[in-house]
């Protein structure tokens, strides 16, 4: 379904609630299409899982609440608090958070954590988070950190950090507990590029997803490959299908290889999913269509970055906007491969397992001063490369299950079932468009009546749409869980 069967669809609902209206007062006039004018809508909030669970940010390790590999916690963290100088409100001296894990021999453990700085809030180029998984004795396992960057719009950022098992090295190896520290950035708190001080005194809602990979038969090669296809192709065509970002990882729309048309408003962050296999390489676009007007500029307005399966930040691309239509593409990567983990830098070392791929598409706050509210059409293009190939051999499962495509380290997701989700969309949209259109028909048979019928055919509105909604997620879950060989 285009931007224009949305916007119908949109304005049909309108009617519908305008009809609801004029029985309620007695009107004898139902208000017809062209006469409903849509407001842009509010930016939506993150959006966390539903089975999310609360973790008390703790100011030092022995208070730390365990995180269980699997489950999502969501936690917060003053931003812009603490002094550096040793003297805190209570937040800890350095304005660090501490979070516990219990981890084997045996096992690598990733940490991601996402940031959401609250809506309207004054950022600095440099204000962001840091991520650390220590030992018990101090000593960092690994670290990461991101910022908002240029754009200083508010929006999710995540970093991440993991107690890899790797052979060979001596740190960070055995069972025993192991510490996640979390700490803002860019506010003069004592972490890495301090001083800005743009967030002020502040809290940032967190939402932490711990993962566990299991273990890989002895003999799995570590040599990352030194040549593949980095041409870029060209991008699909054709006509767009609808679909509607999610307001998180746990939100994300499932796409798959083609062209996805959405809308986007000032200041959103939109989240989508892609299932890529062992051996497949990953290409994305997105594109912004024109505003209401052409003059003034935004630098780094549309942002779009590619996350893996643990939430690891791949690669991320950022473009200007001058009220006219922009795309931003992500540069070719290396195939999805176990053995790029042993590479130096991204994209190669992120490129690590198969399994859901997230694309999280930015569009900065300040566009809506320099060229309106919108919304503004937007279009992703997804194109799969390269071609499936056996994954390293699993010698366990992963917590959560399925989070790298199948756990015994064969195919991961292709998309499967896409196809007919797609049909299903569009079966779905013209019997909403239907029972709309007969509700507000009935509106005439007058207002008792009317009532009755326009709110009956607005429950079984939204029983359908709920009932596609539940199925085409269900269809999805079924084949990221269950890929066919």
């Amino acid at each position: 379904m285009t931007r224009r069967g949305a916007a119908a669809r949109i304005a049909r609902a309108a009617v519908v609630r305008g009809a609801v209206v004029a029985a309620v007062c007695g009107a004898s006039v139902v208000a017809l299409p062209g006469s409903v004018a849509v407001a842009a809508p509010d930016v939506p909030a993150y959006a966390f899982a539903d089975d999310v669970r609360r973790a008390e940010p703790a100011t030092d390790t022995g208070d730390a609440v365990r995180l269980e590999p699997g489950a999502t916690y969501r936690s917060s963290l003053p931003h812009g608090i603490g002094t550096g100088d040793g003297s805190s409100d209570g937040t800890g001296a350095d304005g660090k958070v501490y979070y516990r894990l219990e981890l084997d021999a045996a096992s690598t453990a990733y940490v991601s954590v996402t940031a959401i700085p609250r809506p309207g809030a004054a950022l600095a180029v440099g204000d962001g988070i840091g991520v650390a998984v220590q030992n018990a004795d101090g000593t960092s396992c690994s670290y990461d950190s991101v910022t908002v960057g240029t754009s200083q719009s508010p929006r999710p950022i995540t970093a991440w950090a993991a107690r890899e098992i790797q052979p060979g090295r001596g740190l960070c190896q055995e069972a025993g507990t192991y510490y996640v520290v979390v700490e803002p950035v860019g506010t003069g708190t004592g972490g890495p590029g301090g001083g800005s001080g743009g967030a002020g005194d502040d809290i940032w809602d967190l939402e932490i997803a711990p993962v566990s990979e299991p273990p890989v038969a002895k003999g799995t090669s570590t040599n990352v490959p030194g040549t593949w296809n980095s041409a870029t192709p060209a991008p699909p065509t054709g006509e767009a299908e609808s679909v509607h970002g999610g307001a998180g990882f746990t939100e994300a729309a499932a796409v798959a290889q083609g062209v996805w048309d959405d809308e986007i408003v000032p200041g959103q962050t939109l989240f989508y999913r892609v299932p890529v296999d062992w051996g497949r390489q990953l290409y994305a676009s997105v594109e912004v269509g024109s505003g209401r007007k052409s003059s003034g500029f935004v630098v780094d307005a549309l942002d779009l970055t590619l996350h893996n399966p643990v939430r690891a930040k791949v690669e991320e691309v950022g473009v200007g906007y001058g009220g006219t239509q922009k795309s931003a593409a992500l540069a070719p990567a290396p195939p999805v491969r176990y053995a790029n983990r042993y590479a130096p830098a991204n994209p190669t070392k992120s490129l690590r397992f198969a399994g859901d791929h997230y694309l999280v598409v930015h569009l900065a706050a300040e566009v809506a001063d320099a060229f309106g509210d919108g919304p503004y059409g937007l279009t992703l293009r997804v194109r799969l490369g390269g071609s499936a190939q056996p994954g390293p051999g699993y010698q366990g499962r992963a917590v959560p299950r399925g989070v790298f495509g199948k756990d015994s380290g064969l195919a991961a997701p292709t998309g499967a079932g896409l196809g007919d989700l797609k049909d299903r969309t569009r079966a779905a949209s013209s019997a909403d468009g239907d029972a709309t259109m007969r509700a507000v028909a009935a509106a005439g048979f007058g207002t008792g009546t009317a009532l009755l019928l326009v709110l009956g055919g607005w429950t079984l509105i939204g029983r359908r749409r709920a009932a596609a909604s539940a199925s085409a997620a269900g269809q999805i879950r079924v084949s990221a869980q269950n890929p066919t060989p």
